[in-house]
């Protein structure tokens, strides 16, 4: 009878932990990409499945900040990063969204040994084990529990924002290049936010 292996002691905690990670506002056009990383227990990730978290695209504003609190509450650690429109012009969109993954991951009070990101693009700078799933924030509650995070923090600072750029009707686009936006865009010009590397490709500047 073969003797049974023992697990490595990091193994057993990858398994009792999932460490979900997404970035909010990569298409937009204006305003920084943010990014934000949970890491929840099996028994919290079960707890806020039963409070209604899902993929945040799928909920409602006001259903995404009821579950704000109960994530942060429940997450074990989490981490918040952004870039802003400068590294994202100057790197492109890649790079920054990457840089605001790190920035998010440095944040938590240990490095993870595995991370689940959402979607097919590997995070190049990280030097560890990392899984990524499409439609992830559907799969995983601590990807969708970080998409959540994610797209209130940055919600909210576009409204912060929409008082010192009235006009652009940013609390309702929330940076998005809707019909609307570009319309706006073209009648009163750019503002300091706005991603000029990705207007260019609209022929807007």
């Amino acid at each position: 009878m073969q003797e049974k292996k023992e697990e490595d002691p990091q193994q057993v905690l990858n398994k009792v932990f999932e460490v979900g990670i997404d970035e909010v506002g990569k298409g937009a056009v204006f305003g920084p990409v943010f990014s934000a990383v949970v890491i929840l227990t099996e028994k919290n990730k079960v707890t806020l499945k039963q409070f209604g978290v899902i993929d945040s695209k799928k909920l409602t504003p006001k259903k995404r900040e009821l579950l704000l609190p109960k994530i942060l509450l429940l997450s074990s650690d989490y981490g918040i990063g952004q870039s802003s429109v400068r590294e994202i012009d100057q790197l492109g969109i890649r790079v920054a969204t990457e840089l605001s993954m790190i920035r998010a991951l440095k944040k938590l009070k240990e490095k993870p040994t595995e991370i689940i990101i959402d979607g097919p693009l590997l995070l190049r700078p990280w030097k560890g084990i990392q899984k990524n799933v499409v439609s992830g924030d559907s799969k995983f509650t601590a990807i969708a529990s970080a998409s959540i995070v994610a797209k209130v923090t940055r919600d909210n600072l576009m409204e912060r924002l929409e008082k010192k750029y009235s006009g652009y009707l940013i609390f309702k686009n929330k940076g998005y290049g809707t019909n609307e936006h570009f319309s706006i865009i073209k009648k009163n010009g750019l503002t300091s936010l706005h991603r000029k590397s990705f207007l260019k490709k609209s022929n807007l500047i």
